[in-house]
């Protein structure tokens, strides 16, 4: 089986590929990465198109909100267009949503089976919950523009699988009219050799949060939820790359948190192992990555229900799932987890043995491959009857 792999950014794509190298399967990762910054076992089989792709990323860190919307069209666009002329023959052909609508139509007259992988919600779901969020805080919101959502909705309708990690995300396509049959979960996995734990430094009741500083992150309901909390030896710490719509927020309960900024990924181990708690408070997501990083390493859970977390653990035995923009809830789980260390203990130690159990990315790779070759062998079936 020969697979290739699409996504001008990294997000779990690039484990993807990895799975699909180590199964022996992958014949070319398409990517807008320099190609010094791709992991070195991927390098051989990388093809890249860096060039849009950075200047978007500079513009967003530059806070040029326009400059990067415009950008970032140029780059889906640009990169699908890219691979479709330079697409390799292939078994197998998966596209990251939004990037492949022009790759999948080069792929299907090679023969190939075309996927496309959506790590969030259906995309009218994930419009609708983001505007009814920045309305709530009276924050102007742009919108996912109406070219990009024509164009993802083509992806889903010519697509022959669409691949999701989560429950969660499947309920959105089902109710968006997505017929079921062209629907497959693959739970994403975690790097059980970097995440791991390590021995606590001190006695303080650390609750941690990673991911970026976003509204759909649910970043005003995390810290009206904890920033209030004055209990002894307690702290509150976050890590990840603030955004501007957020600094109003921090900037009221400056002094109640730390906030470390973004840090490496090969960091994220450590701080996760000298916290109690892990908390995430999203609005929207497909299933955050950074659940299963700290249960590995030994952190019970308190996520809302629109993380994914009911793929990942049980709720009142690994961590505690809550509904969204609900402070109480965050507040009194926390609280709970405070005041019964032995509880805490219990779930951390679950959270850890769950995780493991669960596989890592290996497991995530042997389940993807299932599922391309199932598919895969029902067109070949299909297409011996027809002849018939």
């Amino acid at each position: 089986m020969r697979v290739v792999v699409s996504s001008a950014g990294r997000f779990h794509a690039f484990d993807l590929a990895d799975q699909m190298r180590q199964f022996g399967y992958l014949k070319v990762l398409y990517n807008a990465y320099p190609r010094w910054k791709i992991d070195k076992d991927l390098q051989p089989y990388s093809a890249n198109f860096p060039w849009v792709f950075l200047a978007q990323l500079l513009a967003n860190r530059l806070g040029w909100t326009k400059v990067t919307a415009e950008l970032e069209w140029l780059t889906i666009d640009s990169f699908d267009r890219w691979v479709a002329k330079r697409l390799e023959p292939a078994d197998v052909v998966v596209a990251l949503s939004g990037y492949g609508l022009y790759t999948r139509r080069a792929a299907k007259k090679m023969g190939a089976l075309t996927v496309c992988d959506r790590g969030s919600t259906h995309i009218c779901t994930t419009n609708e919950i983001l505007a009814e969020e920045y309305g709530r805080h009276s924050i102007p919101y742009c919108g996912i523009s109406k070219r990009l959502m024509d164009k993802e909705l083509q992806e889903y309708a010519e697509a022959d699988l669409i691949t999701i990690p989560s429950t969660f995300v499947y309920k959105t396509f089902i109710r968006n009219g997505v017929p079921a049959g062209k629907l497959r979960k693959v739970p994403y996995g975690v790097d059980l050799s970097l995440f791991r734990p390590m021995p606590k430094k001190d006695a303080v009741f650390r609750v941690i949060y990673v991911g970026q500083m976003t509204l759909r992150k649910g970043l005003p309901y995390l810290l009206e939820a904890l920033c209030p909390l004055k209990i002894p030896r307690f702290d509150f710490v976050l890590i990840g790359t603030m955004s501007a719509e957020i600094k109003p927020f921090f900037n009221k309960y400056q002094g109640r948190f730390r906030y470390l900024g973004a840090l490496p990924r090969s960091e994220l181990a450590y701080y996760y192992s000298q916290s109690s708690v892990f908390v995430i408070a999203s609005v929207e997501e497909g299933l955050a990555l950074v659940q299963a990083q700290a249960m590995s390493c030994g952190l019970p859970v308190v996520a809302t229900t629109n993380t994914g977390a009911e793929d990942l653990f049980t709720n009142g035995i690994e961590g505690f799932v809550v509904p969204i923009r609900d402070v109480a809830s965050i507040r009194e789980r926390i609280l709970h987890l405070y005041e019964h260390p032995h509880v805490r203990s219990q779930m951390g130690q679950a959270a850890l043995e769950r995780v493991k159990a669960m596989g890592g990315w290996k497991d995530y790779g042997r389940h993807t491959v299932e599922v391309y070759k199932e598919a895969l062998k029902y067109r070949f079936c299909k297409a011996a009857l027809t002849a018939e």
